[in-house]
């Protein structure tokens, strides 16, 4: 049950947040309109499709982004005021225990991680999707080039080779396509080159020859140009930079599943689903980091609680980039890359934490 007091320390956590979280995003803004305002002139892109399209949809994505980084900021910034106006001395000397006056902080960073958990998974994704075509259409980060040696399974027991694919003009080259049952070959398709027809909806293959396999016997068909229908599509060649931010959490676990089928990479699709998991969770860990801290006059001040909270939470961060590279070169598991940071923190917070208490 929360009484006055509680209230009080929630309405100063979330405000703070809140307020935190603006003044950055404002800065943030000014800075992203300077950098951009070059292509946005060039490309003719109308005042309402950056407004609607790039930049409503930009804040909620970089405010969920640092929600973290700011909740520890807005616990430091306002514990370390109540400490200095002697207002958390009062709160314990009426006997409130330290782990009694955790509670509001407590409740005030769930409520921040269950948004953070909610907008990050199920309503910033739907909204990034605008945000990414316009950065694709007019600041110009898709890839079409060429990809070569690429071997995908399409479906159990259908492989494809291409030795190379022109994702610019959908053309795929040495094209061969291995169907197995049981493990054994029985049919087996080579063609010099496969085009996806843009009108039909279909790929079109050129030059080929079938090898069918029955028992000891074999018959092979040949022929110029075949229409066929495969369990593939030319955006599966297309890089889109960004496209995993586009996704919901039942989408991209549908997406990584996929992909594992085709047999495609899926290190980046995994790094963002666990990311996305344990990113929210840290404003719980960052939390009773920032109380332990700056519930405590020591000298130097407010300032002093400020350099050293932003001090850890960048060291947060780095750990977090530092982690995310180990699990892109396969040094480690995806998963465990996410939530190292917060476990080797949740083992400082708890330190930090028995501290204060005594």
């Amino acid at each position: 049950m929360l009484h006055r007091i509680d209230w009080y320390i929630i309405k100063k956590f979330l405000g703070t947040f809140f307020y935190a979280i603006g003044l950055i995003i404002c800065i943030s803004i000014v800075f992203d309109v300077s950098e951009k305002i070059d292509d946005f002139i060039s490309k003719d892109v109308t005042l309402k499709s950056i407004i609607f399209d790039y930049y409503v949809n930009f804040v909620p994505y970089f405010a969920n982004l640092f929600s973290g980084l700011f909740t520890f900021i807005a616990v430091i910034y306002f514990t370390s005021k109540l400490a200095y106006n002697t207002e958390i001395i009062a709160i314990l000397s009426a006997g409130v225990s330290f782990k009694r006056l955790m509670r509001p902080y407590m409740a005030g960073a769930s409520v921040i991680v269950l948004f953070s958990y909610l907008l990050g998974n199920y309503i910033i994704p739907p909204a990034n999707k605008k945000r990414v075509d316009f950065t694709n259409m007019y600041i110009g980060t898709r890839k079409d080039g060429n990809e070569r040696n690429i071997h995908r399974q399409i479906e159990p027991g259908v492989f494809v080779y291409m030795s190379s694919y022109n994702a610019s003009n959908d053309v795929g080259y040495k094209f061969t396509i291995e169907n197995f049952i049981d493990r054994k070959l029985v049919s087996k398709l080579s063609a010099d080159y496969i085009k996806w027809d843009r009108e039909k909806k279909k790929w079109v293959i050129h030059d080929y020859n079938i090898r069918t396999i029955e028992g000891y016997t074999e018959k092979i068909v040949q022929g110029s140009e075949k229409d066929t229908t495969l369990n593939m599509s030319p955006e599966d060649y297309q890089v889109v930079e960004n496209i995993v931010e586009t996704m919901t959490l039942p989408t991209l676990n549908k997406t990584i599943e996929n992909l594992k089928l085709r047999g495609v990479n899926t290190i980046s699709y995994e790094i963002e689903k666990h990311r996305r998991r344990s990113q929210p969770f840290s404003a719980f860990i960052l939390t009773i980091i920032g109380v332990s801290l700056a519930s405590r006059k020591i000298k130097g001040g407010i300032g002093f609680h400020l350099g050293l909270g932003l001090l850890l939470s960048f060291s947060y961060i780095l750990f977090m980039q530092i982690t995310t590279v180990f699990a892109t070169s396969n040094l480690l598991d995806p998963w465990m890359a996410m939530w190292i940071p917060n476990i080797i923190y949740g083992a400082l917070a708890f330190y930090l934490y028995k501290r204060a208490a005594r």
